[in-house]
C-alpha cells in the first residue's frame, strides 16, 4: 500500500481500502459518523497482485493503481477511479508497462493535481522512475522517463502541493530525490538530493505550507527525520516503530499542527504532534489502544469538522480499529472502535 487508505469522500463519509488476495476492497460509512457497510470489490472482477498506490484529489475522488498479470512472466498497471465511498468504482483499465512490457518493477505512487489528473509514478527496469499523466480531454500521456540512478522497488512517495502541481521523492542509491512540476500536467523536473539511508517502505510526503511539501523517512539509524527541499534534513523523534509513518495537518489548540502517527515496538499505535514546520519545538510519542498484530498499519485522516481521524488495519486478521478527535484541548482521542 503506498499512499492514504483512509480517506474522506466529498459527502463526508469515511472509507477505506484494502488489499485481499488478488482484490481491492473498500468499506465506507453508510453516513458521516454513522455505521460501515460491508466491504466492495473495486475495478470489477480482474484481478491484481498485492499492490495498491492510492492518490486523492481536491475533488475528493480517489484514483488507484495496481499492477495486474497479463502473460506469463509479465504484468501491467491498471487504474481506476472512485468517485463517492458507496459507489462502486470503475473498472480497472489498462495503463501500460514502462519499459513497453515485463513483469513488476516496483511499487507505484499516484498523486492527483489540481486539475483532478492523476500522476503516476513507478521504478522502472533500469532503476530510473517513469511516469504517465492522464490529460485533460482524456487518455494519458506517453511514458515519460524522469532518469534518477537506483531507485529502491518501494521508494516512491507522491505529493500534490498546495499550489495543485505535483512533486515526487524517491529513495535512491545513497540518498533521495526530488523532483517537481515546472507547469501544470506536465513532465516533472529534478530537483535536490540529498545523502540519506532511508529503511524501506518509509517515505511519506506531505503538503505543510504554501510553499513547500515535507518528506518523513525513517533513516538507517531508527530516527524520523523530515526534509523540505531548500534545507537539510533534520531528526524530529526517534521512530516508534519499524513500520511506515502517516502523517496529516490538522488544528490544535488553534495552531497549524502536524500529527504523526505509527505502530510502536509494543504492539499499539504511537502518537505526535508539533507545530507544522517547526521541528525544532519538539515533539514525542504518546501510545494509544490495545495491542496489535505485528502486521498492523495506522493511516491518518481529518473529518468533516477538522478533527483528526486514525485507522489501524492488519490483513492478517481483517480487523480494523478505528479513533477520532474529541472536542477537547490536545491531542485526544476517543476510544477506539472496532468496525
Amino acid at each position: 500500500m503506498n499512499g492514504d487508505w483512509l480517506l474522506r469522500g466529498r459527502d463526508g463519509r469515511l472509507h477505506v481500502y484494502f488489499l485481499s488476495g488478488d482484490a481491492v476492497l473498500c468499506r465506507a460509512e453508510r453516513w458521516p459518523d454513522g455505521p460501515w457497510d460491508a466491504p466492495r470489490r473495486m475495478g470489477g472482477d480482474q484481478r491484481v497482485h498485492p499492490v495498491l498506490a492510492l492518490g486523492q484529489g481536491s475533488d475528493r475522488y480517489t484514483h488507484l493503481v495496481s499492477w495486474r498479470p497479463t502473460v506469463p512472466g509479465e504484468s501491467g498497471l491498471v487504474h481506476s477511479t472512485h468517485f463517492r465511498p458507496l459507489l462502486a468504482a470503475l473498472d480497472w483499465m489498462p495503463v501500460g508497462h514502462p519499459n513497453n512490457k515485463g513483469d513488476r518493477t516496483g511499487t507505484p505512487a499516484v498523486a492527483v493535481d489540481a486539475e483532478g489528473r492523476a500522476h503516476l509514478f513507478v521504478r522502472n527496469a533500469g532503476g530510473g522512475v517513469s511516469m504517465r499523466a492522464q490529460r485533460t480531454k482524456g487518455g494519458w500521456s506517453p511514458w515519460w522517463d524522469l532518469r534518477g540512478q537506483g531507485t529502491h522497488r518501494d521508494g516512491l512517495a507522491a505529493v500534490t502541493a498546495e499550489s495543485g502541481r505535483v512533486e515526487l521523492y524517491a529513495a535512491v542509491r545513497g540518498g533521495v530525490q526530488h523532483w517537481q512540476q515546472e507547469e501544470p500536467g506536465g513532465r516533472l523536473v529534478p530537483g535536490e538530493k540529498i545523502t540519506a539511508e532511508p529503511q524501506p517502505g518509509s517515505l511519506y510526503a506531505l503538503a505543510t505550507s504554501p510553499g513547500a511539501t515535507t518528506l518523513f523517512y525513517t533513516d538507517s539509524v531508527g530516527d524520523l527525520c523530515a526534509w523540505r527541499p531548500g534545507g537539510k534534513p533534520v531528526t524530529v523523534l526517534g521512530a516508534a516503530g519499524t513500520g511506515p509513518v502517516a502523517a496529516v495537518r490538522c488544528v490544535l489548540d488553534g495552531h497549524d499542527c502536524t500529527v504523526l502517527a505509527q505502530c510502536s515496538g509494543s504492539g499499539r499505535v504511537a502518537f505526535a504532534a508539533y507545530p507544522t514546520e517547526e521541528e525544532s519545538a519538539g515533539a514525542w510519542w504518546t501510545e494509544s489502544g490495545p495491542q496489535l498484530p505485528p502486521d498492523a498499519r495506522v493511516c491518518l485522516t481529518t473529518g468533516a469538522g477538522g478533527r483528526i481521524v486514525a485507522a489501524v488495519s492488519s490483513p492478517a486478521t481483517g480487523r480494523l480499529l478505528v479513533t477520532r478527535g474529541k472536542d477537547e484541548p490536545g491531542l485526544a482521542l476517543e476510544a477506539w472502535r472496532e468496525v
